[in-house]
This record gives C-alpha cells, structure tokens and sequence, in this order.
C-alpha cells in the first residue's frame, strides 16, 4: 500500500471533506474536537491507504465513520465490508453509525464511542 497517512495525493479532498462537512459529521465533531471524548484526539477525514475515514483518533485506533443512504444499498454495503476487513487487517477498528441514529441519540453514539475508547 506505500504510504499509509495522509497520502500527499488525497490532500486536497481531504481538505474539501473537512471544508463541507455534513450536518452529521458537524454534530459529531462538536462532541470530539478539544479531546472531549475521554481526553483522546481525533482528527477528521484523516487518510488511511486509499481511504479516507471521517474521524480517526491514532492513539485508540478507531475509526468513526457516519453513512447515509448511498451505504445502505447492496453495493454500499458489500464496499463498507471490504473496506472495514481491510482497516481491520492494519489494527483500525471501524465504528459505524448511521446519520439518522446519530440525529435520534446522539448520547447513545457518543456512550458506544466512549466505551471503546475506554478499552
């Protein structure tokens, strides 16, 4: 794979991501930026191999990823699997959440997150 972190040629889409956030992604971050979750820090659309994560702490090794619809369809869903299979093999954990879940209880989102971030 080369280069793992922030591959110099997903730059400017990882700046483009984090410039055009979703309403989702906007919420969650307001609940982690500042090492809010259990002191750890995250870093949004962070870059790993040819991926790019929503929100990566490197200390814990999780992945917080939000989807919408377009991950809920039989493509999406086989793409989500691989890709998780493949952040697994290098020691990522891949939390998944989906927007609306995240818009119903935000509480019970950020309590999944902080628990594993307490393993």
């Amino acid at each position: 794979m080369g280069q793992l972190n922030n591959k110099k040629t997903l730059k400017e889409i990882r700046r483009t991501l984090r410039n055009s956030p979703t309403p989702a992604e906007s919420d969650l971050w307001q609940q982690q930026k500042g090492r809010k979750l259990k002191g750890k820090k995250f870093r949004r659309q962070h870059s790993f191999g040819d991926f790019i994560l929503d929100f990566y702490c490197p200390e814990a090794r999780p992945t917080i990823e939000l989807d919408g619809a377009p991950h809920y369809t039989e493509e999406g869903l086989l793409a989500d699997r691989e890709r998780d299979a493949i952040l697994e093999s290098y020691g990522i954990k891949v939390l998944r959440f989906s927007n609306s879940k995240l818009k119903e209880d935000p509480s019970k989102i950020l309590k999944v997150i902080e628990t594993f971030l307490e393993k």
